[in-house]
């Protein structure tokens, strides 16, 4: 079983992961820290030294990587579906959710947040969910592609696992 966690940065990916890999019995791989560990560098170190383009393939190959994996869960990194085909390679190979959450709690979460991301360093709140608005609507059709997709994050694991089983 190969399940994959897609949906903006924020919307619970990770922890979510976490907790329903253990439920399952199944490893779990934050995918930004798969790539930070392959490449001896930060995310934000990656797109401050090497741009957004060369991240998207660093990105993919390690994508390729996860996507030969047995009895995991992946948490992608918020645009990794919408690049390449990668969505489509998800979808081939594994069992694709999308955690579909309201900009408003997006970006209170992402405020508080102490992890850095590039993509929004330096926004105001009142920024940020305008980015984030402006954002999902162009990642949208992509996120949409998941054969499953939930609005909160907090769901009973039994509920998920009964959902894609």
């Amino acid at each position: 079983m190969r399940i994959y966690l897609i949906g903006y940065m924020g919307s619970g990916k990770s922890h979510l992961g976490h907790k329903f890999s253990k439920h399952l019995g199944l490893q779990f791989v934050d995918m930004d820290n798969y790539i930070e560990e392959r490449n001896y560098k930060t995310i934000p170190q990656i797109f401050a030294e090497e741009g957004e383009a060369e991240f998207r393939k660093k990105e993919r190959k390690a994508l390729e990587e996860l996507s030969e994996f047995s009895d995991i869960v992946i948490a992608t990194g918020g645009g990794a579906p919408c690049f390449f085909d990668n969505i489509d390679l998800m979808n081939k190979t594994g069992k694709t959710i999308y955690l579909n959450i309201d900009p408003k709690i997006l970006a209170f979460r992402l405020m508080k947040s102490k992890t850095e991301r590039p993509l929004i360093k330096g926004k105001s709140k009142e920024e940020l969910v305008s980015f984030i608005s402006d954002t999902l609507a162009k990642r949208n059709d992509f996120y949409k592609q998941a054969k499953y997709q939930i609005t909160h994050p907090d769901i009973d694991l039994d509920e998920l696992e009964r959902m894609i089983l």
